[in-house]
């Protein structure tokens, strides 16, 4: 079932340097008809202010994909993992038994993301974090998967979770199957 939840429906919280609007109820947000979706727990788009982010806080017990849309977004965690995350392109963390990490944007330019909250197949996972290009070009025209845990998908980011998430880039009034 599809279910097309326009923009100015979302659930939003603007900070001055995060302008956050969420699909599923959220930090201050809470819409009983928008918990979750199976696994998908959250789905927030958020636009991170130039030269801003969030300070360290800890995670835990969720696969957490983060789609670059524009601009970058840098990583840092507790687990020495460090990385620049660029538009087009994925991180996941998975946030196991505990993790604790910041993302800031260091750019000088706003950063538009998607953030994605699963839920793992099961509690106590060790924590990780990894990067990958996904170039757009090869992309245009097809869905390619960019983070999955479902056997055979081994081009994708792993997540601990029967899930798949799925990009592709669309010029305007094209459509994919």
């Amino acid at each position: 079932m599809i279910e097309v939840r326009p923009f100015h429906s979302l659930g939003a919280a603007n900070h001055g340097w995060l302008d956050a609007h969420h699909h599923f109820s959220f930090a201050d947000y809470y819409d009983p008809q928008r918990v979750q979706w199976g696994a998908l727990r959250v789905w927030n788009d958020d636009t991170i202010a130039a030269k801003s982010g969030f300070p360290p806080h800890p995670h835990s017990d969720m696969e957490i994909v983060t789609y670059v849309r524009t601009g970058a977004i840098s990583h840092r965690d507790n687990l020495g993992n460090a990385g620049r995350t660029v538009a087009g392109d994925v991180q996941v963390m998975s946030a196991g038994t505990g993790i604790q990490h910041a993302e800031y944007n260091l750019e000088d330019e706003e950063t538009t993301l998607f953030q994605i909250w699963i839920m793992p197949d099961r509690r106590g996972h060790a924590p990780s974090w990894g990067t990958r290009p996904f170039p757009r070009d090869s992309r245009t025209g097809h869905f390619d998967v960019l983070a999955s845990g479902v056997a055979g998908d081994e081009d994708a980011l792993r997540i601990h979770a029967t899930a798949r998430v799925l990009g592709s880039p669309l010029p305007a009034g094209h459509r994919l199957r």
